[in-house]
């Protein structure tokens, strides 16, 4: 089923009370210190500052990092950034960020400082502003009389939002409560909506009989690592669960590959067969980027589900240097990438080698102003899996 995406987006305005910091005439007022909002979403982090007289402002910028060198990088400068973030500034001193189709890697706590024209005229507010980004999942709870979807997020979503039910891409429910109960067997599908951004649909056929639950719908991890994939699964009363199956799911006319424990020495199953199973993958390689699903047989009946497994994508990493060609003074940022974001670290901090030698930990690299000292050969690893590094990258300066 295709599912439709509303040409609309959230936009989340923080309303609260003011939180003054500062001392001696120096102050950031952030308008909220927290707050949650959903990926692809767009948000405004709100603020407004203060100064002594006799100061002329020529700076200001929003952060999330501070380099190497112990620089604040501007979020306009941030490559992760490009194109997602607008300052707001006018004469009553207001700083308010926007940030447009949120990631999830933007998670962070965002910080406001400004710059004056006299000596020691620097100053940042803190502690910042928290965001967190979430995605909408459903969680299926499955009782003997019914089966209530719940629309679920890693944090509560600031605005206090209408949640909409769509059945089979049809509105059934709008409302503040997050949950919806369906009190019949069916093989509709469901998902759920705030302001235009969806969820995954969900199949909630068989119900009250079989089903499976998958702990993730998608998982990104790093080439080289381990990955657990993992499920829980009820049945009717009476049955006894004789053999479970993980599979990757075929392509066109082409059959399942089941994936038997030892295959390729690289799988083992793992959990209660009764009730849960994991599948464990080691030494991961981008072709194990796929669809993974479970079906198990019972001392009565085999049962194979027909909604969507856990999507596993395998990334490696990549170091990108900007700009392309260097000339020594240049300000240079090298940035180290994943095809996706890893599931299990969104926001990585990354460790940096030169010419095979680890130089430091950070999220980006950044050279200013870059040396022919600094020419050499670079590459990265995530920090926890410092042997999974990327391939080389040379840096060459002119």
């Amino acid at each position: 089923m295709a599912l439709r995406t509303a040409g609309s987006v959230l936009v989340v305005f923080l309303w609260s009370v003011a939180v003054v910091l500062g001392q001696n005439g120096w102050s950031v007022t952030y308008t909220t210190q927290s707050i949650c909002s959903l990926k692809r979403s767009t948000v405004d982090l709100s603020c407004s500052y203060a100064y002594p007289r006799g100061h002329k402002v020529t700076t200001t910028f929003w952060f999330t990092k501070i380099d190497a060198l112990e620089n604040y990088v501007n979020l306009r400068d941030d490559p992760d950034y490009k194109g997602h973030v607008t300052y707001r500034s006018d004469k009553n001193k207001d700083c308010t960020l926007k940030i447009t189709d949120l990631r999830l890697s933007y998670s962070a706590e965002y910080k406001f400082r400004f710059i004056t024209d006299q000596e020691g005229g620097k100053y940042s507010g803190y502690p910042g502003v928290t965001l967190s980004v979430t995605d909408l999942q459903v969680k299926v709870t499955t009782t003997w009389w019914s089966t209530t979807l719940t629309c679920s997020t890693t944090c509560t979503l600031t605005g206090n939002p209408t949640y909409i039910w769509y059945r089979n891409s049809k509105i059934v429910q709008a409302a503040s409560s997050p949950s919806y109960s369906v009190y019949f067997k069916t093989e509709d599908s469901f998902y759920c909506a705030v302001k235009g951004i969806n969820s995954p649909a969900v199949s909630v056929g068989g119900h009250s009989y079989f089903h499976v639950t998958y702990t993730h719908q998608r998982i990104c991890t790093l080439k080289g690592s381990s990955v657990n994939i993992s499920c829980s699964y009820t049945y009717p009363s009476g049955h006894t669960v004789s053999e479970t199956n993980w599979y990757i799911k075929g392509k066109l006319h082409e059959a399942p590959q089941i994936l038997s424990p030892g295959y390729g020495g690289r799988v083992e199953y793992l959990g209660k067969m009764q009730s849960d199973s994991t599948l464990r993958i080691t030494d991961l390689r981008e072709e194990d980027s796929a669809e993974y699903k479970i079906r198990f047989r019972t001392d009565q009946t085999n049962w194979e589900p027909t909604f969507p497994g856990t999507t596993l994508t395998v990334t490696g990493l990549q170091v990108k240097v900007t700009p392309a060609t260097v000339t020594e003074g240049q300000k240079v940022i090298l940035t180290c990438s994943t095809t996706c974001t890893l599931t299990d670290n969104p926001n990585p901090t990354y460790i940096w080698y030169k010419n095979g030698h680890v130089t430091t930990q950070s999220n980006s690299l950044f050279l200013n102003p870059v040396s022919s000292e600094d020419a050499g050969r670079y590459s990265c690893a995530v920090e926890g899996h410092k042997d999974l590094y990327s391939p080389e990258e040379t840096l060459t300066v002119t």
